[in-house]
C-alpha cells in the first residue's frame, strides 16, 4: 500500500471515470471506488457518479476511526442497526468533509489490504451473480482467484458477511482473493494499483464471456406509434402529482418486446435481481395488457396503476405496455431516463443467466429492506437531483422556429425557468447545434431538438410525436415559425402571398390540431391541470401595416384563430392566447444582412428618403413611444404572464413598447 496519497487524487478519479464510463461496468451513475493509505481512506461520496467524478466527488475518512464500527455491538433490527452505522461512518468524517456522506459500502472498502478497491455492476458478471448456479459456474470459471459471497442485505450487514468470509478465505489460502462476487449485487476487485485493478476486471468479463452465446438484441423493433403517443400523457398523469407532472420515455426494443408477447412471458421480469434495480426502477414493473380499443386502455390503465399504488405504496417506475413496449417515469428526465436504463439491465441480466441455470431472484425481506432503507433513499435523492426551481419548473414545452431570433430566446428562457423544451425548426443542423450549447448550459436531458416543416400536417404530426414520446407529454406549445416578406399589391405574387400564410397562418392551425391532442388526454386524468397555446404574432397582427398587407394579413388571422380556439378548448383546460411583439430589431429576421426587413423595406421604398438600412432603422425606432425595439426577455414575460394566469384566454397581448395600445 502507498504510504501517502496524491494530493489530487488523479490516479482514483482516472480509474472511477474510467470504469464510470464504460456501460460494461457501471449504468445509471452506480458503483463504487475508493484509496486508501494506512490513516485514510478515500471513497466515493453517496450517489456521485463515477463517470464525471472529480477530486472533490471523494470523502476523507479516518481509518482508526472506522476500526471502531467493528467494536461496537448492534441491535438486531435492520433499520435501527443501519442508523447506528450511517451516525458511526459520519463521524469518521475528517474535518472539512462534514458535507459529505460517505458511502454505505464504506467498511467494505476498508477492509480490504489493496489501496485500490472498485466495486461495479457489470451485465455479464450479475448474470452469473443473479443465477441459480451461479456459485458452483463461477468457481468453475475462477478457481481459488475468487471469493463467492452470499446474498445478504447490502450496508453494513454485506460489509461484515464480506469481513467474515475474507478472514476464512485467508486462513485457507493464505492470502486475500483476487476477485469478489457478491451474489444477486456485483463484482469487487482489489489491486495494489490502477492497472491491476482494471487487469483483474477485464479477466473476470473475457472469462465470462466464452459462456455466453448471444449478446442481448437492442434493436428498435416496430411499435404502435398512434397508441403509444394516446397513453404516455395518460401515464404521466396516473403515475406522479398532477400539479408538478412527471417525466416519461418510451421504448420498443427487441429485448423488451421478447417478455411483452402476454403476461405470462412477462412474469420472468416480474422479480427482483440486484440492490440497484430496486433503487432506480423499484422492485416490480407494471403489465398493462393490451386492449384493442383506446377507451378500454385507458381503463386498464387506470385500475392497474391504482392497485400497484394500493398494493406497495407507491406508482411503479416501469409500466410495460403488451406487445407495445416500456415507459419509465421520473420527476425529471434523469430520473426517468435512468429507471429505463436500470430496466434494461434487468433484462440484460436475465439474458445472461440463462447459461447457468436462469435466473435467482433476490429473497424478498432483502427487497423490502433496500424499500425502507434510509441510506438508498438518500442515494435515489441525490441521483434524481432536488428538481428545478423555476416559473415553469418541469412544463413539458415545444417550440417551433427555434433554432434563432424570438424561438431561440425563448427556447433559453423557458429552459432557465425550469421547463423541458423541445425545440423544433425547419433548418435541422442549426437546431440541434442550438439544442446542444443550451443542454450543456441547462442540461442535455432537458432539451431535444427536431427537425420540422410547420406546414405539412404530417410534419407537424411527427414533431408532436417526438414531444409526446421524449418527455411524456404537453404544457406548452409555442408557435413562434413565421416568415414576412414584405411588398406593394403590384409587387407581391400569389406564390409569396401564399406562402406567408401557409407559414403565418396554416400551420398555426395545425400546430394548435395535433399539439392540443396530449393536452386533451392530460385534461383528462387531470382535470384541475392547465396547458397552454401560445402564438407568437405580432403588432401586425393588430393594426394594418403599409405595403406588408401579407404578413399583416396572416397575423390578423391567426389572431381570430387565437380567439376561436380559445372558446373550443376552454372545456379541456386549454388556455390559447397571442403575444403581439414590436419589432425585435437585433434579431435576424429585422438585421440579417440579405434578407432582413431592413434591408427588405429599404429596397421596397417602404421608408420615404431611407438611403441605408440604419435610416430605416431609425425611422422604426423613432416610432416606439418607449424609443427601442421590442426584446426576447419582454416576449418571455408576456409567455410567463400567459401561463400563469388560468383567468385569461383568448386574448392578443401587446409587446410594442406602446406603439399598439388597445382601444
Amino acid at each position: 500500500m502507498k504510504n501517502a496519497a496524491p494530493q489530487d487524487l488523479s490516479e482514483l478519479v482516472a480509474l472511477s471515470r474510467l470504469f464510470g464510463s464504460d456501460p460494461e461496468y457501471v449504468i445509471g451513475g452506480g458503483g463504487n471506488t475508493s484509496f486508501k493509505t494506512a490513516s485514510r481512506l478515500f471513497i466515493k461520496g453517496s450517489g456521485s457518479s463515477l463517470a464525471e467524478i472529480d477530486a472533490a466527488g471523494f470523502v476523507r475518512l479516518d481509518r482508526s476511526h472506522l476500526q471502531l464500527l467493528w467494536q461496537r455491538s448492534y441491535p438486531e433490527e435492520p433499520q435501527a442497526r443501519e442508523a447506528l452505522v450511517t451516525e458511526a461512518l459520519l463521524a469518521s468524517r475528517e474535518t472539512g468533509e462534514e458535507a459529505k456522506r460517505p458511502s454505505v459500502e464504506t467498511p467494505l472498502h476498508d477492509f480490504f489490504p489493496e489501496a485500490y478497491v472498485v466495486h461495479t455492476h457489470p451485465g455479464l458478471v450479475n448474470g452469473l451473480a443473479c443465477s441459480r448456479r451461479g456459485r458452483e459456474e463461477a468457481q468453475a470459471l475462477f478457481g481459488e482467484r475468487l471469493l463467492w459471497v452470499p446474498t445478504v442485505n447490502p450496508g453494513f450487514q454485506l460489509a461484515a458477511t464480506v469481513r467474515q468470509e475474507m478472514e476464512a478465505y485467508r486462513k485457507k489460502h493464505g492470502r486475500s482473493p483476487e476477485l469478489v462476487i457478491l451474489q444477486n449485487h456485483g463484482l469487487v476487485v482489489a489491486g495494489s494499483t490502477p492497472e491491476e485493478v482494471r487487469a483483474r476486471s477485464a479477466s473476470v468479463l473475457e472469462a465470462i464471456r466464452t459462456r455466453i452465446s448471444s449478446a442481448p438484441d437492442l434493436s428498435p423493433v416496430p411499435f404502435d406509434r398512434e397508441r403509444a403517443q394516446a397513453l404516455a400523457p395518460a401515464l404521466r398523469m396516473l403515475l406522479a402529482d398532477p400539479e408538478a407532472g412527471s417525466l416519461l420515455c418510451f421504448q420498443a426494443l427487441r429485448l423488451i418486446l421478447e417478455h411483452l408477447a402476454s403476461r405470462e412471458a412477462f412474469s420472468e421480469v416480474s422479480t427482483a435481481l440486484m440492490p440497484d434495480h430496486i433503487v432506480y426502477c423499484n422492485h416490480l414493473p407494471l403489465f398493462i395488457p393490451w386492449e384493442g380499443e383506446l377507451e378500454a386502455q385507458y381503463r386498464r390503465l387506470e385500475q392497474g396503476v391504482a392497485e400497484y399504488r394500493s398494493r406497495y405504496g407507491f406508482a411503479p417506475k416501469i409500466v410495460a405496455v403488451e406487445r407495445l413496449g416500456a415507459f419509465a417515469w421520473g420527476a425529471n428526465p434523469k430520473s426517468a431516463q435512468t429507471a429505463m436504463i436500470m430496466f434494461l439491465d434487468a433484462l440484460k441480466v436475465l439474458h445472461y443467466s440463462r447459461p447457468f441455470g436462469g435466473p435467482r431472484p433476490m429473497p424478498q425481506e432483502q427487497v423490502d429492506f433496500i424499500l425502507n432503507w434510509e441510506a438508498e433513499e438518500h442515494r435515489r435523492k441525490v441521483i434524481a437531483g432536488t428538481g428545478r426551481a423555476g416559473r415553469l419548473a418541469g412544463r413539458i414545452s415545444l417550440v417551433t422556429g427555434a433554432a434563432q431570433g424570438f424561438g431561440l430566446g425563448i427556447s433559453e428562457g423557458l429552459l432557465a425557468e425550469g421547463a423541458h423544451v423541445v425545440m423544433a425548426d425547419l433548418n435541422g443542423p442549426l437546431v440541434r447545434e442550438q439544442a446542444a450549447g443550451l443542454g450543456r448550459k441547462h442540461g442535455e436531458a432537458r432539451v431535444l431538438a427536431v427537425q420540422a416543416d410547420v406546414t405539412d400536417e404530417a410534419s407537424v404530426q411527427a414533431m408532436v410525436e417526438q414531444t409526446v414520446l421524449g418527455f411524456g407529454g404537453l404544457d406548452l406549445f409555442v408557435s413562434n415559425a413565421g416568415i414576412l416578406r414584405a411588398g406593394s399589391l403590384e409587387e407581391t405574387d400569389l406564390a409569396t402571398f401564399e406562402q406567408v400564410n401557409r407559414v403565418n397562418y396554416t400551420a398555426y392551425f395545425l400546430g394548435c390540431r395535433y399539439a392540443s391532442r396530449p393536452m386533451k388526454v392530460q385534461h383528462r386524468f387531470a382535470p384541475q391541470r392547465f396547458a397552454d397555446i401560445i402564438q407568437i404574432n405580432s403588432k401586425s397582427g393588430l393594426a394594418g401595416s403599409n405595403r406588408n398587407f401579407a404578413y399583416a394579413g396572416s397575423k390578423f388571422g391567426a389572431i381570430g384563430l387565437t380567439q376561436s380556439l380559445a372558446l373550443e378548448l376552454l372545456e379541456h383546460n386549454i388556455k390559447v392566447n397571442a403575444v403581439c411583439p414590436g419589432n425585435l430589431f437585433d434579431g435576424p429576421l429585422w438585421s440579417d444582412p440579405e434578407n432582413g426587413l431592413f434591408v427588405q423595406y429599404l429596397r421596397a421604398g417602404k421608408v420615404p428618403g431611407a438611403r441605408t438600412v440604419a435610416d430605416v432603422r431609425r425611422y422604426y425606432e423613432q416610432k416606439v413611444p418607449m424609443g427601442r425595439g421590442c426584446t426576447v426577455a419582454d416576449v418571455l414575460k408576456a409567455i410567463l404572464y400567459l401561463v400563469e394566469q388560468v383567468y385569461e384566454t383568448g386574448q392578443a397581448l401587446p409587446v410594442t413598447g406602446g406603439q399598439i395600445m388597445l382601444k
